[in-house]
């Protein structure tokens, strides 16, 4: 009789992409917060506006996950057509919530310690970039607290997202 011994998982891929669209769902919300003009042309102390801040998660999500899944090195492109509208930026964020749905699903639980350079020019694993993603969203998230608390408007609490581990 074959014993096989079986490694314990802190979390499963499927918990990690909850994770992270939880993260997502909070940032959706804080654009939301946003009024329409402040959005596009608020900065304090020459940091980036929040539609900048927002132009480089959307560059990054849906197009790091396309190179892990496709392979290829597309250059990291934060050129996005908003036309001054919050919808449009919404929409943005949406269509790559999907895109990330659905290329996660094309990551075997093996692959997420193969090494990539996402945009060609950042080396790592598959989950220390995906890591990344939810790190700089995180921070790019906390400056955009820290804009709407200057212009008086409450940010959503972070606390409140869904992890699905309720």
């Amino acid at each position: 009789m074959e014993t096989i011994a079986q490694q314990a998982q802190v979390i499963t891929a499927q918990e990690l992409l909850k994770h992270w669209m939880g993260h997502r769902d909070l940032t959706r919300k804080v654009i939301e917060a946003f009024p329409e003009k402040d959005f596009f042309n608020f900065s304090i102390g020459g940091m980036r506006t929040p539609a900048a801040l927002i132009s480089e998660l959307l560059a990054i999500a849906g197009p790091g996950l396309r190179q892990m899944v496709e392979g290829g090195k597309e250059p990291l492109n934060e050129k996005f057509e908003f036309n001054g509208s919050k919808a449009r930026v919404l929409e943005l964020w949406n269509k790559a919530d999907k895109e990330v749905e659905t290329l996660w699903s094309k990551i075997s639980m093996e692959r997420f310690h193969d090494r990539i350079v996402t945009f060609g020019q950042y080396e790592g694993s598959i989950w220390s970039s995906i890591f990344y993603f939810i790190d700089n969203e995180i921070h790019h998230r906390a400056q955009l607290y820290v804009y709407l608390r200057a212009l008086g408007i409450a940010p959503p609490p972070f606390w409140e997202r869904d992890f699905g581990d309720k």
